[in-house]
């Protein structure tokens, strides 16, 4: 399984070391989003950019609409045509590049870029200044970060 990451504010009046991680995980904008692998180190990582970022669990519907209507190739063209991905990542289907991604992240999938350009949500963030478990957009939110990234698409 894989954390699908989204950043939710801007980095003003952070630490260098909170810029670092951010930028670490391949976040450099606010509505950027990455899918990195589930592991020990990614998870302090999200945990130290808890106020800037939300994450949850990626679904692999949710990966594949990112992957087809967001994914950008490494020399900068898009990724509309299913075809086209499968032929730059060579694997035979797009469930098979979506398995990929889905279960090591996109930094392990050879072509693609490493972060997703989403557009504001459509009926805009929650306080950008309170965690998810507060009714904020901030921090781990499970299964619900789906759903956010659809909006964002």
């Amino acid at each position: 399984m894989a954390f699908l990451v989204v950043r939710v504010r801007g980095g003003i009046h952070s630490g260098h070391e909170i810029q670092e991680t951010l930028r670490f995980l391949h976040l450099t904008r606010a509505n950027h989003a990455t899918v990195v692998a589930e592991a020990a180190q990614v998870r302090g990582m999200l945990h130290k950019v808890q106020g800037y970022v939300t994450w949850g669990e990626a679904e692999p519907e949710t990966v594949e609409l990112l992957l087809t209507q967001r994914g950008e190739a490494v020399n900068g063209a898009a990724l509309t045509d299913p075809k086209t991905l499968e032929e730059l990542v060579r694997l035979p289907t797009l469930s098979d590049v979506t398995r990929s991604v889905t279960e090591g992240g996109l930094t392990r999938v050879a072509g693609i870029k490493p972060l997703f350009r989403l557009k504001a949500p459509k009926g805009g963030w929650r306080s950008t200044k309170k965690p998810f478990s507060l009714g904020g957009a901030l921090g781990y939110r499970g299964r619900a970060v789906n759903d956010l990234v659809r909006r964002m698409v």
